[in-house]
C-alpha cells in the first residue's frame, strides 16, 4: 500500500508527458499553416470590407470577388517582390530580418498609397488592343483570368524559391487571356518582343553596373594601404551618387504619378542632390571613421547606413511602381461593371489602392524571410559594400532602361546585380589576385559549393524567368475558358 502514491505519481507524471508530446507535434504541425492562415483572413477581411462599402448593386459579387484575387496577388507580390530591395541589407546584416520586413511594410505601403499614382492602362500597358475585348463581360473575364493567373504563378515561384518578375507575370496573364478570348491578332506583339528581350537586358545590366561599382571600391578603397584614408574620399562621392540616383529613380517612378516629370529634369534634381549630399557626408564619414582600425571590416561601418536608406528607398519606389501589377486589373473590373467595357485609362479608387498597399506588407510580412534569406545570403555572400553596389546597380539600371525606353524588371535587374558582384569576385580573386580557388579532389557536387556563387540557385531562377510569361499565359487562357463556363 505503501508505494500505491508513488505508482499514481508515475502513471500522471507518464501522462503528461504524453500530453506534452501531443502539444509540441500539434504545435510543430500547425506553425506553418498559421502565415496561410493570416492570409486567408486578409482575404475574407477584404471581400466583407469591400461589400460593406459597395453596398447591394448589379455585379457586386464580381467586384467582391475581383478585390479578394486582387488582395491575393498583393500578398504574393509582397512574399516575392520585396525581398530584392530588402535581401542584400539583410545578407549583409546591416539589417536584422524583424527590421527589414517593418521597415520595408511601411515604406512599400507609404509608396503605394503616396506616389502609387491615380491612372493605369487597364490592358497592362499595351499588351493587347482594348476594342478586341469591347464587350464587358469578356473583358472581365479576361481581367480576372489575368490577375488569377499572375497570383498563382508568382505563390508557385515563392513556394520554390525562385524571385520572378511580378509585371511579366501580369503581362503573361493578360496576353494569355487576350489570346483566348480575341485570338493572337489582339496581342501587341513588338511590345512582347521588347519584353521578351528585356529578360536578357534587365539582369545583364544589373550585373554589369554592380561588377563595376565593386571594381571601383576594390581598387580605390579596399585594397589600397591606407583603406580608411580612402574610404574618407571615396565613400562621400558613392552616397553622393546614390542620393541623385535615388533622387532621379523617385521622381521618374515615384513624382512622376503625382506630376509629370521629364527625364532631363529629373536627371538634373538628382544632379543636385548628389553634389549636395557629397560635400555634406565628408565631416559625417570623418567622423564616423576616427579611431577605426585600417582593416575591410571597419569600411562596414561606413556603409551601413546609407545601404539601409538604399534599401528603404528601392521598397518605397517599388511600392509606387509595382502596386498597379496587383490593383490595376481590379480597378479596370471596377470601371468596367459601373461604366461598361474597356478604357484606354482608369482612375484608381483609394480603396482599391488601399487593398494594394496594405495587401503588400501583409505579403512580406507573413511570407517574406524566406527569399530575403535567399537573396540576401544563399546566391552569393554579400557584405555591406557589395550589397551597397546592388541597391546602387538597381537604381542606375532603371534610370539608363527608362533613358533607353526599354521595359526592364525589378526583379531581373536587383537578382542580376547580386550575380554580377557574385562573378566577378570569383573572376577578381583567380585573375587579378592569382588565388587558386579551383578544388580538384572533392567530388563534383562539394566543387560547386565552394564556388563565390551557388550554381544550382542560378539554373532554378533563370529558369523561371524564362518560364513566367507563357506559363502565366497558359494558365491565364485556361482560367478565362473555365469562368466562361462558369458564368454560362
Amino acid at each position: 500500500m505503501s508505494d500505491t502514491p508513488e505508482r499514481s505519481w508515475k502513471t500522471l507524471n507518464k501522462d503528461l508527458e504524453r500530453i506534452s508530446a501531443l502539444e509540441q507535434g500539434t504545435s510543430y504541425i500547425s506553425r506553418p499553416l498559421v502565415a496561410p492562415g493570416l492570409a486567408l483572413a486578409f482575404m475574407a477581411v477584404t471581400g466583407l470590407a469591400v461589400a460593406a462599402f459597395i453596398g447591394f448593386q448589379p455585379m457586386g459579387l464580381v467586384v467582391i470577388a475581383a478585390a479578394v484575387i486582387g488582395a491575393y496577388m498583393a500578398i504574393n507580390i509582397g512574399a516575392n517582390d520585396v525581398a530584392n530591395n530588402m535581401g542584400p541589407a539583410v545578407g549583409a546584416r546591416a539589417l536584422t530580418i524583424g527590421t527589414a520586413l517593418i521597415v520595408a511594410a511601411l515604406c512599400e505601403t507609404a509608396g503605394a498609397l503616396i506616389a502609387g499614382g491615380d491612372v493605369v492602362g487597364t490592358v497592362s500597358r499595351g499588351i493587347i488592343a482594348p476594342e478586341s475585348v469591347a464587350e464587358t463581360q469578356v473583358f472581365i473575364w479576361a481581367m480576372m483570368a489575368a490577375l488569377l493567373a499572375g497570383a498563382l504563378w508568382i505563390n508557385l515561384a515563392t513556394w520554390i524559391g525562385a524571385p520572378v518578375s511580378t509585371t511579366h507575370s501580369i503581362v503573361g496573364g493578360v496576353m494569355g487571356a487576350g489570346i483566348a478570348a480575341a485570338g493572337f491578332a489582339a496581342v501587341n506583339w513588338p511590345m512582347m518582343g521588347r519584353i521578351a528581350a528585356s529578360w536578357v537586358i534587365s539582369p545583364v545590366l544589373g550585373g554589369i553596373f554592380a561588377a563595376l561599382f565593386l571594381a571601383l571600391i576594390k581598387s580605390r578603397i579596399i585594397y589600397r594601404p591606407d583603406m580608411i584614408g580612402a574610404a574618407r574620399y571615396w565613400v562621400p562621392i558613392l552616397i553622393g551618387i546614390m542620393g541623385g540616383c535615388f533622387t532621379t529613380y523617385l521622381s521618374l517612378k515615384g513624382l512622376n504619378k503625382i506630376f509629370p516629370v521629364s527625364f532631363g529634369n529629373a536627371l538634373l534634381m538628382g544632379l543636385v542632390v548628389g553634389t549636395i549630399l557629397t560635400f555634406a557626408m565628408r565631416p559625417v564619414i570623418r567622423r564616423q571613421s576616427e579611431g577605426l582600425e585600417n582593416r575591410k571590416k571597419s569600411l562596414k561601418v561606413l556603409f551601413n547606413i546609407p545601404l539601409i536608406f538604399s534599401a528603404a528607398l528601392l521598397s518605397f519606389a517599388h511600392g509606387a511602381n509595382d502596386v498597379a501589377n496587383a490593383i490595376g486589373p481590379v480597378a479596370a473590373i471596377v470601371h468596367a461593371v459601373q461604366d461598361g467595357g474597356a478604357s484606354d485609362r482608369v482612375a484608381i479608387p483609394l480603396w482599391v489602392m488601399l487593398i494594394g498597399g496594405v495587401g503588400l506588407s501583409v505579403g512580406l510580412l507573413l511570407f517574406g524571410p524566406k527569399l530575403i534569406n535567399l537573396v540576401g545570403s544563399e546566391i552569393t555572400r554579400l557584405n555591406a559594400m557589395r550589397a551597397y553596389c546592388v541597391a546602387l546597380a538597381a537604381a542606375i539600371t532603371v534610370i539608363f532602361a527608362s533613358w533607353l525606353g526599354l521595359p526592364v524588371s525589378s526583379t531581373h535587374i536587383a537578382i542580376g546585380a547580386i550575380f554580377g558582384v557574385g562573378f566577378f569576385r570569383e573572376w577578381y580573386h583567380e585573375r587579378i589576385l592569382n588565388e587558386t580557388r579551383t578544388d580538384t579532389t572533392s567530388p563534383p557536387e562539394v566543387r560547386k559549393r565552394k564556388k563565390v556563387v551557388r550554381r544550382g540557385h542560378f539554373v532554378t531562377i533563370l529558369a523561371a524567368w524564362v518560364v513566367t510569361v507563357p506559363a502565366a499565359a497558359l494558365l491565364s487562357g485556361a482560367l478565362f475558358y473555365l469562368l466562361n463556363l462558369i458564368a454560362i
